[in-house]
């Protein structure tokens, strides 16, 4: 039985489709693994000169051409997208129906968990509602088998009539489950279609380079024990609350799966975390954690997805032992209203707390970046000022990652959104670019400089809530982010840390010992007496 897979993302690091393409290739090994990007790549140009949400065009020859591919001899053809990449994957859905009529056509990913009633519209036989892995072997044995697969828990199946069948959820993977599964496949043969060659090709070094540079990306734990609105999260919370528990499998399986990583791509020197909730892991299991990565792998680590309720200095301080060198920590508002409105309960105190125990290992560690959600239209002039106001205060050295709003559909951000009477349609269109508010700007100004509290309140004076009549600074707002990339540019020089580099630069500087000389010149480890760390209490 021939199964194509295939994953409609930016690029090709797609870290939960890699875990899923793993688990169906182990039960069939004629299965095929296929991207198709809107986006190739990642770079710190694009990043600057490119508005984001900008998308390549595929016209109906493309359309065709990847159509014909992934129906080419398939008995399965498992789609996988999220929902900004929704409407791409029903076109080709659509032409793999007219192509292969008979081919059995599913889609799985974030968009059908988070928008089922959207997926389903599309012309597919399935659609996969919650975590994969067990609910696809469920299925593949009963339609290896003949037999009924249409009882299948965490799907929904649609007849050719249109009828809909509207199975239940299975119970959420253990973490002794997760331990079983095999690690996520990130090499061996893979094609990604090139659409300025018009042709599906293998992947290469190359692309791996050009997508994600030295770095790895990892996920090692899966849960949120927040329910903010906007993200969509909330919806695999409502269709399991024990999603907002934390489930992961051991620290040797985590250790495990960036070895063999390690063995495909030696040149990594960068591990990226992108779990939901790294920091509210128990501190045991952080210890146990960094003690094993410090014997094991060695090299440093990027941790992606912190709550600053969950950040503590001691959790900070065995990972930094263990080689984290950059934090990323969401603060989405320095208003108290507006993070009621977001339902995410975290004081201010709070977050200025766990600024400055972060603060406290800056020798250590390049500048921590915090999220920021702006251009949102409940927003008064007020709530603008106080996310300006925590951003004065925090303590330094930061960067901030700023976020226009965007409403993801079928959250409960949605549901606030139209009960304000709101466009949801115009509020994304906003998301393509931050809007060139002079809030905007000092956001940018105040990363790199903090200026006297006479200048700042001078500064204040021109703010504005998103929704009122204001001036607009174009140029400014680009030539503000010049300083910032620069500030960023030399931090990553002084760690070494070159993982935001794409292509092959880094690897070139790997290849000549040019990143283990550095290393060794300027590198800097945190140095922990053993009975200090191996008796850290456990919170939790």
């Amino acid at each position: 039985m021939k199964i194509n897979m295939v994953s409609l993302e930016d690029g090709i690091t797609a870290t939960g489709f890699r875990k899923i393409a793993a688990y169906v290739a182990q039960l069939n090994p004629d299965t095929h693994v296929f991207y198709v990007g809107t986006h190739r790549y990642r770079s710190m140009w694009k990043s600057f000169a490119r508005r984001v949400g900008e998308t390549t065009t595929f016209g109906p020859d493309a359309i065709d051409q990847v159509a014909r591919r992934l129906a080419d001899g398939a008995d399965i053809v498992a789609f996988s997208s999220m929902t900004g990449y929704a409407d791409l994957t029903k076109r080709i859905i659509a032409r793999v129906r007219e192509i292969a009529p008979d081919v059995f056509v599913m889609w799985g990913g974030i968009h059908p968990i988070i928008y089922a009633e959207d997926a389903i519209t599309a012309d597919v036989d399935a659609i996969c509602t919650g975590e994969g892995e067990f609910a696809f072997e469920e299925f593949y044995r009963n339609f290896q088998a003949g037999t009924d697969y249409r009882k299948t828990t965490n799907f929904w199946f649609k007849e050719r009539s249109g009828e809909v069948r509207k199975n239940s959820f299975r119970p959420l993977m253990t973490s002794e489950e997760l331990e079983k599964l095999p690690f996520p496949k990130y090499g061996g043969e893979e094609w990604l279609y090139r659409p300025d060659e018009k042709r599906f090709s293998l992947v290469t070094r190359g692309d791996y380079l050009a997508n994600n540079g030295l770095a790895y990306p990892a996920i090692w734990s899966i849960g949120c024990p927040l329910h903010c609105t906007f993200c969509g999260n909330t919806v695999f919370i409502a269709n399991d609350p024990n999603y907002k528990k934390i489930r992961h499998p051991s620290a040797a399986y985590i250790v495990g799966e960036v070895k063999q990583a390690l063995k495909v791509h030696p040149y990594l020197r960068t591990i990226l975390f992108y779990d939901d909730s790294f920091m509210a892991i128990r501190l045991r299991e952080l210890t146990e954690f960094a003690a094993l990565w410090r014997e094991k792998i060695g090299i440093p680590f990027c941790v992606y997805g912190v709550i600053p309720s969950y950040v503590e200095r001691d959790k900070i301080e065995v990972l930094t032992w263990a080689g984290m060198n950059r934090v990323r920590m969401g603060i989405q508002s320095g208003s108290e209203r507006i993070l009621k409105f977001y339902r995410r309960p975290t004081p201010i105190p709070r977050v200025e707390e766990a600024a400055t125990s972060l603060a406290e290992f800056a020798r250590y560690h390049i500048n921590p970046s915090y999220d920021i959600i702006v251009d949102n239209p409940v927003e008064t002039r007020q709530d603008v000022v106080d996310t300006l106001e925590l951003v004065y205060r925090l303590a330094r050295p930061f960067t901030l990652n700023i976020f226009s709003l965007r409403v993801i559909p079928n959250t409960v951000l949605e549901k606030q959104m139209l009960e304000e009477g709101l466009d949801i349609e115009q509020i994304n269109d906003n998301y393509t670019a931050l809007r060139p508010t002079w809030a905007n700007v000092l956001l940018y100004i105040l990363m790199v400089w903090q200026p006297s509290r006479q200048i700042f309140d001078r500064l204040l004076k021109r703010v504005r809530a998103y929704s009122e009549p204001q001036r607009s600074y174009n140029v400014l707002i680009k030539l503000v982010r010049v300083p910032w990339l620069i500030q960023q540019g030399l931090r990553h020089l002084r760690f070494g840390e070159f993982s935001v580099i794409t292509g092959y630069s880094g690897y070139i500087l790997w290849r000549i010992g040019a990143l283990s000389l550095w290393s060794r010149l300027f590198g800097r480890r945190l140095e922990l007496p053993e009975a200090e760390w191996m008796k850290s209490p456990d919170p939790a």
